[in-house]
């Protein structure tokens, strides 16, 4: 049974047991509730204001901040939880983390078969074809995949849903690529690795896809799509080149 629900600034729609669905929506609330910007009572916003510590904040917080910060270090900088003006911004990591919970979930109580869509970041437990959109015709698939045991995870990137603004090293540059998706083992690697990929240099780009264990598809600003030997095995009709 499919349920939908407005999460995060998005639309997530799960495919699961009906009777999971409200254990599936508090996860992401809780989520929502400490993490989000745009809430003025969130742990994360009462940080931005100096209204509370980063030491002093709750164990969630901090295990989320510690891992962001590994992620920044293993991706040399390319993602990061912090704006370029400082502010503690950790909306690049917390949905994903907020998928891997919720699947914990479904999990737990013995489901075999299900799937979590949350504004196009999906993680699958069982053999599922997901698409892909076309960033420059967003109401068309640009082609689809096959989520199976070993990569369970899709996220995607890019000027489309993100404005056409990327930040690096503290300065506005022009993204090489549109959009870029990562199949991944798991939603956070996936989900991570597609917005560092973004904002990722060209040596960076590759030296991340050759290093990390992902598959990837991206789509360059004249249109050409560059896919991963593994990626291109998972499409379902072959458009990619490089």
């Amino acid at each position: 049974m499919r349920h939908v629900f407005t999460t995060m600034g998005t639309v997530a729609s799960i495919d699961g047991p009906a009777d999971l669905m409200p254990a599936v929506e508090r996860v992401f609330e809780a989520y929502d509730h400490r993490f989000s910007l745009y809430r003025p009572d969130s742990e994360i916003s009462r940080i931005a204001r100096r209204e509370l510590a980063l030491p002093d904040a709750g164990d969630e917080m901090i295990a989320t901040y510690t891992r962001a910060l590994a992620w920044r270090g293993r991706t040399d900088g390319a993602f990061s939880p912090h704006r370029p003006d400082g502010v503690l911004d950790l909306d690049g990591i917390v949905k994903a983390e907020a998928i891997e919970q919720a699947g914990h979930v479904l999990d737990a109580a013995g489901c075999s078969e299900w799937t979590i869509n949350v504004g196009g970041d999906i993680l699958a437990r069982g053999a599922t074809p997901v698409g892909i959109v076309d960033p420059a015709a967003r109401d068309t698939m640009l082609c689809a995949v096959i989520l199976g045991c070993d990569r369970r995870a899709l996220a995607t990137s890019g000027s489309a849903e993100r404005g056409d603004h990327i930040w690096r090293g503290g300065e506005v540059v022009a993204p090489r690529f549109l959009q870029v998706s990562v199949l991944a083992d798991d939603i956070v690697t996936a989900d991570v690795l597609a917005t560092a990929l973004v904002a990722a240099t060209e040596e960076g780009f590759d030296d991340l896809v050759e290093r990390s264990p992902v598959d990837v598809l991206a789509v360059a600003a004249d249109g050409t799509l560059v896919a991963s030997p593994g990626m291109r095995r998972s499409l379902v009709g072959d458009r990619a080149a490089g």
